[in-house]
């Protein structure tokens, strides 16, 4: 049995920010964006309070908190933390994947320090950061890397929550289905509109039930329902693409209407990025049709980008090819691939594509 733990530092970017600026210190911090335009990066503990949340227009989260202080982002400062907690994580075992800049899996099972208990192992880890970076770290303990990613999350901020073996079916029963790493606001509605309200429920479904109904997704549904998960915490975990895209309430019918949506995704997938420390050169506009129909289109670059600025204009480029007058469009997404460290500034870029 695996001791599997799940390390998530608390609204990252904006507690460094606090950190190095007292003056925003106890004040709703937003990492990223303006009072008028782009998309927020981070935000603080806070700034959440009001609803403020990663991934969501500038000018709705002014809005929805007023006092809002936007601070533009540091990613070198918050990639030299980065490597100072890594360092920490390697002092006790060199089974470590990173998932970002922020957060990371590690297998303690057989540890550098001979710690038989993974919890003290988790303990000692928050202990260091915080006292090598003034920062906190919320630590989820458990037997796999479903439930530990769960019992991170399950007591922020600074928290410490251990789902024990013979707690984690009892735990995946009570859990709501919307907590469930992976299951996302559409698919949670559909899960409840058949009836799979929490893990006990969706137990209940048979494997040929879930495929059927979500495809591939269904073998991770069955799996996890019944507590199993076998993935292995891959030191050299290799990411190959970063993306985003939104499905719209209302069709987009207008070339106006769906640049002004793709600048926004192209800010949201430049802060995921730059987030993970990458640059790419392939980058990858989805667009889905109201008929449901979808196309991809893609254009690589000869210098790896990670910026919003050069990401949205190649983007553009790529979505004013692909669409007819008359079209009306539900989802665009935009992915980067070919992806490298980022280490090296963007350039700007002047594309006939």
């Amino acid at each position: 049995m695996r001791k599997i733990i799940h390390i998530d530092m608390d609204a990252f970017f904006a507690s460094v920010e606090q950190r190095d600026n007292p003056e925003l210190r106890n004040k709703p911090v937003a990492v990223g964006g303006s009072e008028k335009r782009g998309v927020v990066a981070a935000a603080s503990y806070e700034a959440r309070q009001f609803g403020v949340y990663s991934a969501m227009p500038s000018v709705t989260a002014k809005r929805k908190c007023p006092q809002l202080i936007f601070v533009p982002h540091r990613f070198d400062v918050y990639k030299q933390v980065s490597q100072q907690i890594q360092q920490i994580f390697h002092q006790y075992t060199d089974l470590v994947e990173p998932l970002s800049l922020d957060e990371a899996y590690l297998d303690v099972t057989e540890n550098k320090q001979g710690i038989a208990s993974a919890t003290e192992i988790a303990r000692e880890i928050k202990a260091r950061i915080k006292q090598q970076t003034q920062l906190t770290a919320s630590a989820g303990v458990s037997i796999n890397k479903f439930l530990a990613k769960i019992a991170s999350d399950y007591d922020k901020p600074d928290g410490l929550f251990v789902i024990k073996p013979e707690q984690a079916q009892a735990f995946i029963d009570e859990l709501p289905i919307e907590k469930f790493y992976g299951v996302g606001k559409v698919t949670a509605g559909k899960m409840k509109a058949l009836g799979i309200i929490d893990g006990k429920s969706l137990k209940q479904w048979s494997l040929e039930q879930l495929v059927s109904e979500f495809g591939k997704s269904g073998h991770y549904f069955y799996q996890v329902a019944h507590g199993e998960d076998h993935r292995p915490v891959q030191a050299e975990r290799i990411r190959k693409s970063i993306g985003a895209e939104h499905t719209f309430r209302e069709d987009q019918t207008t070339l106006a209407e769906m640049q002004q949506k793709l600048e926004l995704i192209a800010q949201e997938v430049a802060a995921r990025m730059q987030r993970h420390g990458k640059q790419g050169r392939t980058i990858t506009v989805k667009i889905k049709f109201t008929d449901f129909t979808q196309i991809t289109r893609s254009h690589s670059v000869s210098e790896a980008i990670d910026d919003a600025d050069a990401i949205g204009a190649i983007a553009s480029q790529l979505l004013h090819a692909a669409i007819e007058p008359g079209m009306q469009v539900r989802l665009l997404g935009i992915t980067l691939s070919n992806l490298q460290a980022g280490n090296q500034p963007s350039p700007q870029l002047f594309l006939q594509i």
